[in-house]
Parts: structure tokens; C-alpha cells; sequence
């Protein structure tokens, strides 16, 4: 059926000869808008079967098979359980590369829906179920679309696709290198060598049909921060007689807003110190010896992120030795900022407001999320952007937002997905590809007429 609906306009393009890359579009738009069912078919069977990070074995093993039966060179368990696979077109140019991440969460789903998940877990020693409350899902299907498109126009493409389908998004919690990070680490930008890589993530609150991005800085830096307060334990009664890490902690706290109130420039980028909990004490008479605080840290830009940690260890060490208590703080590095390339970022925005038009493409502030394509921007120049998932006519205030019960994703916003990242590999093997460079001989004969 794909290859009838296909065919006549392929070989249109080329019996024209010598063509741009652009003239790909119709054929991509045709093909995206007949395998619609297909997309949403694969997202709700993922949806029904989600599995968390580095355990996504049968979701591998479904798009392995889907891109082997396309005729992608497929390598498998990469960090683990991730897909990475190759379509060499049929003319010279550059690599580009797709990604899509696969894992699930730890998070037992509330939405009435027929493929909704019955799977269940134990994470971190509670029961729990597990549901693609992030729309990881959707990224696995509509990629898989985008696949099943380019392989079709194969003999036609100024260039090469690889397509990395990765584990391990949300993490592990086990100590080891995971997701992107380890992907890198065992070669997925490599052989062929990537040029360029382009990412989605859908949206529960952007109506279906708009596509939001931001050149530079995208989503934060994450780390998390430990500061464990040791004092001098006592009686309830005799607070003179110890040093209170509880009232310490309370000072620490506050005086760690500063940081974003009075050291932050935020009139570049914001920044949140959040401390989540704190654990000390035992009994209402008792004042401890000691309690723990964790939290989180979100930057965006490494000389921001620098200035944070500095200020956090400076405060909350003083504070501490102000009330004669003792402060050791930790800060665990996570992901880096998402920075999407601006020269990149600048070149391919045209492609979007083309495909989905320019009143649907649009500039969006920061988020304080974080998101592991980080790793991948900082090897290569890189463009991550938004894709609406929301109802149309339903407002981003009454929707339920990511890694919650009640996550809910408009299905009907895959086609713009497939068609979107489909459109950007094309125009990037236009603008990169050797074949597309006037020879010297063409610039002769045009300057002599």
C-alpha cells in the first residue's frame, strides 16, 4: 500500500533530474498523512506496555524489528537497550540524526482510557504502577513513522539518517552512566559520524498544531544537593545546652533564596534552588545531632551554574559555622542545559513555520525542566523543540501536566510530528549537501551569461 501510494510521485521527482531535496515535501506530507492510523496504533501499544529506564526490552525489540523490515542497518543494546540504526541515501551528503527516547515512569495512571497501563513495579522499595506519563510513547511512534517515510524515498536522499531510539530519559537511580550520556559513550554519534540531530518532545499544555522553541538555552541544567547539618544534640527543654541543626536548617533555607533574588542576573536566564525535605529528629523533646536536606538546582549556561553551586556551599558553610554547627554540602551534577545550536536553530525554523505556519511556530520562554538531549548538543549543533498534544479549544490550566496520574496527549498532533522531522532532514541535507553546491563549471556559465 505505501509503496503504491508512494510510487507516482517519486517518480515525478525523478524523472526531473537534477532536483532540491525541498521538492521530497509533497511526498513526505502524502506519506505522513496515510500511515497516521499506523502512528497511533504503535503509541497506544507502547502506552498499554510501558517499561522503565533500561528495562525497555520489548519496546527495542518492536522498533528493531519495524526499521530491519525497512531496510535500516540496525545495531541493538546500545547503553543497554537502546536502537540505533542507519539508512544511507542514495546520494552523497550529510548525517543527520533523529532521536526518540522510550522509558516510562514510576507513576500508577489515573486516565479512563481503552489502552490504558496496567503494569506494575516496585521502585524504590514501594509498589507502584507504570505509565508513559511524559509521552515517551509518542516520541517512540512517531519516529517509527518518520522511519517508515525516508525509507520509502531512500535512492533519494542527499545524505544519511540515523535514527537513535534511547533508553533511560528519566534515569536509573543506580550510580551508572545512563540514556544519552551513555549512548554517546558507545558510539551512537559515530560510524557513520553525525553532523547534525534534531529532537521533539510533545507537550500536554501546546493545543495540537503549534510548535514551541527557543534558541541558546532551552531547559535548565539539573543537579541535586545534599547538606547535611551536624550540631549538638540535647534536651527539648535546654536548647542552650546543644546546637539546633533544625533551626540552622531553617536559616539555611532562607538564606539559599537569595541566590535567585540577589546573586542571579535574571535578566538572562532564571535559576531555582528548591530544598524538597528535610530529615532529622526523632522525638518532640529531643533536638537532634544532626538532620539531612535534599533538593534541587536548575541553571541554565555553565558560568550560571557555576555561580549557583559557589553561593549555595558559601551560604549555607557560614550560616552553619554562625550557629556553631557544621554544614557538608553536596551537589550531584545531572544534566546540563539543553542548548539548541542558534545558528541551527536560526537555519531550520523557516522549515517548521512552513510546514505548520508561522502564527503556529512559537518563540517560548525557558523551562526548568531538564531533558538528556543535552548530551547530544554538547558533541554536535543540535535543535530541540515542542509539539503540541493538547486539545484544541482546552486551556493549559486545566490540563494535567507531565509525570502526573491524569497525563493525557491529543493523538491527532503525530502527523505534524513525523512530517516535522521528516521536512528538517531533507532541508538539512539541502543546505549541507556537496551535490547541492553549484560546481565550478555551473558558476562559469552563470557568470557568463
Amino acid at each position: 500500500m505505501r509503496k503504491s501510494i508512494l510510487s507516482g510521485a517519486l517518480l515525478t521527482i525523478s524523472l526531473t533530474g537534477g532536483y532540491a531535496q525541498s521538492a521530497l515535501k509533497p511526498v513526505i506530507n502524502q506519506a505522513s498523512d496515510a500511515i497516521e492510523s499506523k502512528v497511533i496504533a504503535w503509541r497506544r501499544d507502547f502506552h498499554e506496555h510501558p517499561e522503565l529506564g533500561n528495562q525497555e526490552v520489548r519496546t527495542a525489540k518492536i522498533v528493531a524489528d519495524h526499521l530491519r523490515k525497512l531496510g535500516y542497518e540496525v545495531r541493538e543494546k546500545v547503553a543497554v537497550t537502546g536502537v540505533v540504526a542507519v539508512l544511507k541515501g542514495g546520494k552523497p551528503g550529510p548525517v543527520v540524526a533523529l532521536r526518540a527516547d522510550m522509558d516510562g515512569l514510576p507513576v500508577t495512571e489515573r486516565v479512563d482510557i481503552p489502552f490504558k497501563s496496567k503494569v506494575e513495579t516496585e521502585f524504590n522499595n514501594q509498589k507502584t504502577g507504570v505509565m508513559h506519563a511524559c509521552g515517551h510513547d509518542s516520541h517512540v511512534a512517531i519516529l517509527m513513522g518518520v522511519a517508515e517515510v525516508l525509507a520509502s524515498m531512500q535512492k533519494d536522499l542527499a545524505g544519511s539518517v540515523k535514527l537513535i531510539f534511547q533508553p533511560a530519559e528519566e534515569g536509573v537511580y543506580n550510580g551508572q552512566t545512563f540514556g544519552a550520556n551513555r549512548m554517546i559513550e558507545e558510539g551512537a554519534l559515530e560510524n557513520p559520524k553525525v553532523d547534525a540531530i534534531f529532537g521533539l518532545h510533545i507537550n500536554s499544555q501546546t493545543e495540537v498544531g503549534k510548535i514551541r522553541y527557543r534558541p541558546g538555552a532551552t531547559m535548565a541544567a539539573v543537579d541535586q544537593l545534599t547538606i547535611k547539618l551536624k550540631g549538638k544534640q540535647t534536651h527539648g527543654a535546654n536548647p542552650w545546652s546543644g546546637v539546633d541543626p533544625i533551626v540552622t536548617a531553617s536559616q539555611v533555607v532562607m538564606g539559599l533564596q537569595t541566590i535567585v533574588s540577589r546573586n542571579v542576573d535574571i535578566t538572562e536566564n532564571p535559576a531555582v534552588v528548591t530544598v524538597g525535605a528535610i530529615h532529622g529528629g526523632i522525638r518532640y523533646n529531643i533536638i537532634p545531632e544532626s538532620l539531612e536536606m535534599i533538593g534541587t538546582i536548575r541553571t541554565f549556561g555553565d558560568a550560571q551554574q557555576a555561580l549557583v553551586h559557589r553561593r549555595i556551599k558559601e551560604i549555607s558553610t557560614h550560616i552553619a559555622e554562625s550557629a556553631g554547627a557544621k554544614a557538608d554540602v553536596e551537589i550531584g551534577i545531572g544534566y546540563p542545559a539543553t542548548i539548541n545550536d542558534p545558528a541551527l536553530t536560526d537555519k531550520m525554523i523557516p522549515t517548521l513555520e512552513a510546514l505548520a505556519g508561522k502564527d503556529n511556530v512559537i518563540l517560548s520562554p525557558v523551562a526548568t525542566g531538564a531533558e538528556d538531549f543535552s548530551y547530544f548538543q554538547k558533541k554536535i549543533p543540535g535543535f530541540f523543540f515542542f509539539l503540541g498534544g493538547m486539545a484544541k479549544g482546552k486551556s493549559p490550566y486545566d490540563v494535567a501536566p507531565h509525570h502526573t496520574p491524569d497525563f493525557y496527549i491529543d493523538e491527532s498532533g503525530f502527523t505534524l510530528g513525523v512530517k516535522s522531522l521528516s521536512h528538517l532532514v531533507v532541508d538539512y541535507m539541502e543546505m549541507n549537501s556537496k551535490a547541492a553546491q553549484p560546481t565550478a563549471s555551473s558558476k562559469s556559465k552563470k557568470m557568463s551569461k
